[in-house]
């Protein structure tokens, strides 16, 4: 089996300092790239944990070839479809895109909790103790074939008093942590990052896409009381569980937007492109009373070639539900299993370019309970209105990203580890802040 890859890893962006960012989102029904500058910004009140304000500045997306369920099935086809988004975003910002921040859905995605504690030194939590502890923690994660996408610290305990949010000053012999890694499959996001790399890009991070979405979709109150976020793409639904603004649980399963593609397909013996246009332009969750009496023209195959056929509505309807009801009953189990089940006063956000379908939001109350809503890219600036969409998201979220993976942890910091790189004093914080801010 393949060890685990040692992924890059992003420093959280300075508040003070503006930046161009590129992020790419290979899904398995289009490829995203995105070119935006982040400039720093005043607090909002409903978005309290963005430090920048984002600017699009160029847009290029294709349509995806070579990935399957998240995975590389075929890797010239891949790389065709990300040199092309990549050019048309490149073209449009006026830059040369050379790095990008990667979103990852495929490799069987999965969330695992870590617990360690250590002594406290010394009369009162430090900053030596916190990274001790979460030294600690860190080394329990590896996983034999995972590779880990994130290390959020979820909570400190206290002498086995849990749920303290930050332990820094207070009293105590014994100080635990808990660690949650969200981590992929290798293989797979080893060849999602092979194919990224043969386009001559280099890769600054890899972040899971429920966690991007979450980040791009919930609302500071949303994060904090609690949310589940179903991205529904084309080949896979990521599922990401937020509470106390934070992400306590991802997971996703390998069906999409193109299995009921490829059920309308099967079910009127029609081509793949004309059943994804009658999916668009017709396709319905939920059967409506005036569906019987609508036609619907369809282009059969045949020995012959195409021939034109006249379906009612109703019947595409009923292709259509016993997928998307199969989709919800997936995550709902997966999300039960996990011990995140939906209840009748949860919040259920989606998105995904197949949360767009008509009469899915129904489907989900029905299935799921809750609250329900489809999510759309929050607190964007210079977005076409055709990607003011849930199915860019994703794309969006991976550009809010480096203004939160400070709070991440995956290796100890150099504070209380031996001698500073600047001298203690007041040349010493002039430098650690040129340092911070330039």
């Amino acid at each position: 089996m393949i060890a685990s890859l040692t992924l890059p890893r992003m420093k959280k962006i300075s508040a003070r300092k503006s930046a161009i960012l590129c992020v790419l989102d290979v899904g398995a029904s289009k490829v995203v790239c995105l070119v935006a500058k982040l400039i720093p910004a005043e607090p909002s009140d409903m978005l309290r944990g963005r430090t920048h304000r984002t600017k699009i500045l160029g847009i290029g997306h294709q349509r995806s070839r070579g990935i399957k369920g998240g995975a590389v099935i075929d890797m010239e086809e891949t790389e065709a479809a990300v040199r092309l988004a990549v050019d048309a975003a490149e073209r449009m910002a006026g830059v040369q895109v050379e790095s990008v921040i990667v979103a990852n859905v495929g490799g069987r995605l999965g969330s695992a909790y870590f617990h360690a504690s250590v002594p406290i030194v010394g009369a009162g939590v430090g900053d030596a103790d916190l990274h001790r502890v979460l030294e600690a923690t860190s080394l329990r994660t590896a996983q034999t074939g995972r590779s880990v996408l994130h290390s959020l610290p979820t909570g400190f305990s206290l002498d086995g008093a849990a749920g303290i949010r930050d332990p820094k000053g207070m009293m105590g012999e014994r100080l635990g942590a808990d660690l949650h890694v969200v981590s992929a499959d290798s293989v797979a996001l080893g060849n999602l990052l092979l194919a990224i790399e043969r386009c001559h890009l280099t890769v600054d991070a890899v972040v899971a896409t429920p966690y991007a979405t979450g980040l791009a979709i919930l609302v500071d109150d949303e994060a904090i009381l609690g949310a589940t976020v179903l991205d529904i793409g084309g080949g896979s639904v990521g599922m990401g569980v937020f509470r106390d603004g934070k992400l306590v649980h991802a997971d996703a399963v390998a069906v999409g937007g193109k299995h009921i593609t490829m059920d309308i397909a099967r079910g009127l013996n029609t081509r793949l492109s004309d059943a994804e246009r009658l999916k668009t332009l017709y396709g319905s969750a939920i059967s409506s009373p005036s569906d019987d009496r609508e036609s619907l023209s369809v282009m059969q195959v045949g020995e012959e070639g195409d021939s034109p056929a006249h379906i009612p509505k109703s019947h595409l309807a009923r292709i259509i539900r016993p997928r998307v009801e199969e989709i919800l009953e997936l995550a709902r189990d997966r999300l039960k299993a996990a011990g995140f089940p939906a209840t009748s006063g949860s919040r259920i956000v989606l998105a995904g370019g197949s949360s767009q379908l008509t009469g899915l939001p129904e489907a989900a109350r029905r299935i799921l309970g809750g609250q329900i809503r489809v999510g759309r890219p929050l607190g964007v600036q210079g977005m076409p209105e055709s990607a003011k969409s849930p199915g860019f998201a994703a794309a969006v979220g991976l550009l809010i990203y480096p203004q939160f993976s400070g709070v991440e942890h995956f290796e100890p910091s150099r504070a209380g580890q031996g001698p500073s790189r600047y001298p203690e004093g007041y040349f010493g914080r002039v430098g650690r802040w040129l340092k911070e801010s330039f």
